[in-house]
């Protein structure tokens, strides 16, 4: 893995947002006047007992019924209440990177080094992250933008292990007419996120995805965040086996740049959209690595 790119943030020492500072209310305003027809796409999977997930990092999501209308019922009529007003009330256990989601910048470090020079050793905790949690990632209206590289080996998916490059990224951007600008959020669609609560075991196997030097090329252009139709964003197994994970270094730790996984873009692809208005707000769950997230496409 190479040096960090630099040591403290171009947006100060106490910078917790990253690339959240590219979110302009010039950006916003122009992503929200882009909106012609009000049609909303949704971009997420539903979270279930049945989203994949990856083992040992990764525990299963569950959901139970902690207060019932039964329950609640008899307690109230004990008082004297005559209304028999039913609670149901839940409790979730999971993780935060459960299903369709976004990486806080705290998520990964290079040895101790996290974002914008913080020792990892002073900020992350038993009970979380003293900085750079998920309640820093800033609400995000954006332009999105799609680049649809499913197909590049002839079929409707790429396969585990096969890595985007940077030219194949920039032919995906020619092709549909774009250009990355500043502020963007880019969408990249390998086709993988069929297998998504399908075939889970196929699903967390391996996937296709960006390697660093095509991560590089997009944190180079001021890009907000990178989203993928798959698992990690990036490419796994990595072609050269003595790394792990560097596209999250990179993007997150030196970059500062969000990563947001488990993308459902099939159906923007099969409409052709290139260019949308983009909303996600991530939940501020105070000191968490990452949060599930619901994000959509304006049109």
């Amino acid at each position: 893995m190479s040096e960090l790119v630099h040591d403290h943030s171009r947006w100060g020492e106490g910078d917790q947002i990253g690339a959240g500072n590219l979110l302009t209310i010039e950006r916003r305003l122009a992503a929200l006047r882009s909106v012609q027809s009000g049609r909303l796409y949704d971009l997420s999977h539903e979270i279930s007992a049945a989203a994949p997930y990856l083992l040992p990092n990764q525990t299963p999501y569950l959901l139970s019924i902690w207060a019932s209308f039964r329950d609640s019922i008899k307690r109230r009529r004990k008082t004297g209440a005559t209304n028999d007003a039913g609670t149901n009330l839940e409790r979730v256990e999971m993780t935060m990177h459960v299903g369709t989601h976004i990486d806080a910048l705290g998520h990964f470090s290079i040895g101790d080094q996290l974002y914008n020079g913080i020792s990892a050793a002073d900020v992350v905790t038993d009970w979380g992250l003293d900085k750079l949690g998920i309640e820093h990632a800033p609400p995000m209206i954006a332009r999105g933008v799609l680049l649809d590289v499913a197909g590049l080996d002839g079929g409707q998916f790429l396969n585990p292990g096969r890595a985007v490059s940077p030219d194949e990224l920039q032919r995906a951007a020619d092709t549909a007419g774009l250009s990355i600008e500043a502020g963007d959020i880019v969408l990249i669609r390998t086709g993988w996120g069929r297998f998504f609560g399908v075939d889970n075991a196929r699903y967390v196997v391996g996937e296709p995805g960006i390697d660093v030097m095509a991560a590089r090329w997009l944190t180079s252009r001021d890009v907000v965040a990178i989203g993928c139709d798959n698992m990690a964003v990036e490419v796994m197994p990595n072609p050269d086996l003595s790394l792990m994970m560097p596209v999250h270094q990179h993007v997150l730790a030196e970059a500062g740049v969000y990563l947001i996984e488990n993308l459902a873009l099939d159906e923007i692809a099969r409409d052709r959209l290139t260019s949308f208005c983009f909303i996600l707000l991530a939940t501020k769950y105070k000191g968490a690595t990452g949060c599930p997230v619901r994000p959509v496409a304006l049109v």
